[in-house]
This record gives structure tokens, sequence and C-alpha cells, in this order.
């Protein structure tokens, strides 16, 4: 997969929040340039920024200063975005849920029925189009939520915690899944976690914050070959990677390197 091109160029973003005792520091400047159809994982203790960073490159948010370029060619939506949550929408159906983007895009209904349809098949639902979601698994919501984030085909997918809340079954195996449609769709990923193993088993980079007032602290290099599968949780890189990872988020923040 290429990963020549720059997409997202991150110039000393930061953002303060104004709040009844003063003003708070949700993000340090964090710099780093990420390449097209590369898969970043973003670690680091709960509200340090990683999520807040997300919301900046999506716009869903405005940072303080610095500044976020993408290089999407003028796309009216050039992020999807996953929350912790799928946020399906209950009343809908599967399919209208995974089409309902390219309805509100204008896109006619028959052209937005084949790519949903191709979508629901690509992440493992075919059969559950007509379904809704609260028949549907927890792990199977997210799988819809993903598809549906793909629908309008935004070059960058952004991913927030996406799988928290499903068992470690099936968390692996969503893992994989979101691996396979990575490498069948070169999108550019970035992805938050708790889960230093999921960093290190996902990422061609990972990210690492320091407590809040959040920085970025190091960024590793994963020397991992790929495709990726359950032989690579038995290689010593992988371990050493995932120990040095747990020791980044011990230790106090530092400088990026």
């Amino acid at each position: 997969m290429a990963q020549s091109e720059r997409m997202i160029d991150i110039a000393g973003v930061h953002k303060t929040f104004v709040a009844d005792h003063g003003t708070v520091t949700a993000l340090e400047p964090v710099s780093i340039t990420i390449r097209q159809g590369e898969f970043i994982s973003i670690v680091g203790p709960s509200g340090c920024g990683k999520s807040t960073l997300l919301r900046l490159i999506s716009g869903l948010d405005q940072a303080t200063g610095g500044s976020i370029t993408l290089d999407v060619s003028g796309r009216k939506r050039p992020v999807g975005f996953v929350f912790q949550e799928p946020v399906l929408l209950p009343w809908k159906t599967i399919l209208d849920n995974v089409r309902f983007p390219l309805d509100t895009a204008g896109v006619a209904r028959a052209q937005g029925d084949r790519t949903a349809l191709d979508l629901i098949k690509m992440v493992g639902l075919a059969g559950f189009e007509k379904a809704l979601p609260r028949q549907l698994s927890g792990g199977m919501r997210q799988r819809a939520a993903i598809a549906r984030a793909l629908s309008d085909d935004p070059p960058i997918l952004l991913m927030d915690e996406p799988f928290s809340a499903v068992d470690l079954m099936t968390r692996d195996n969503l893992n994989d899944e979101l691996l396979r449609i990575w490498q069948s769709t070169g999108k550019t990923i970035l992805l938050v976690t708790h889960s230093v193993d999921e960093a290190a088993y996902l990422a061609d980079r990972v990210m690492v914050m320091t407590a809040r007032p959040g920085k970025l602290k190091c960024v590793h290099t994963v020397e991992l070959a790929r495709p990726r599968g359950e032989e690579t949780k038995l290689d010593p890189t992988y371990h050493a990677l995932v120990a040095q990872l747990r020791r980044d988020l011990r230790t106090p923040g530092g400088e990026a390197h």
C-alpha cells in the first residue's frame, strides 16, 4: 500500500476550553504528518486529548491554535467518524442506516442501495439488511456503523474507541475485520484505543499521548509484517512493542521523538 503522499498535516494544533473555574488546556501543541493509506493508533490516559484531536481533524470542533491540513481534493465529506457507541437510528433498518449519509447527500435511491449493500457485505452483515439495530449484537451494530461511515467513500476514517464495549473475542474478530477493510479500501485510519495490544496489532505507527494537558510524547513505528494475524501476536517484536507502550504510559511525559 502506497504511503508516500501526505494526507493529514497537523502543525502546532492545540485546544483550550473556558470553564467555570478558568481556562482548561485539553491539548498541548501537537505536530505530526500522516501519510495517505497509513493506519495510526493513538493511546494515552483518559482525558489526555485523544478524542479531542479526532474531533479537531474531523471539523466537529475548532482548534484554539495551529493548523490541520487535509489533502482531500475538495471532497464534500472527507472524513468518516466511528464513535464508541454505534449511534444507529433505531427505527431504521441496517440497510437504511448505512445508506443514510447517501440519502442526505441526494444520491439516487437505487445507487445508494447498491453502495450500501456492497458495504454491508464487506463488513460481514449480509443477510441482516432488513434487521433493526436492536436485533443485532453490539459487535454487529459496530460493523454497521463502520459501513455507514464508509458509505460516501471518505478518504479518512476516524475511530474513537470503537470496540471498547464488546467482549474480547468479538474485539479480536473486529480487529481482523478492520484490517481487512483497511487493506481493501486503502483508507487513512486514525484509531483511538485504551488497549496497547490493539494499538500495536493494527497500526503502522502508534502515537503515545501524555496525561492532561495532553501532548504527543512519542511515536513508535510498528516493525511487524503485513498481513497480520494470530501469528503476529506470537512475534517477539509485537510483545516488545506492547511492553514499551505500557512503559510509555506509566512514565511521566516527555517530548515527541
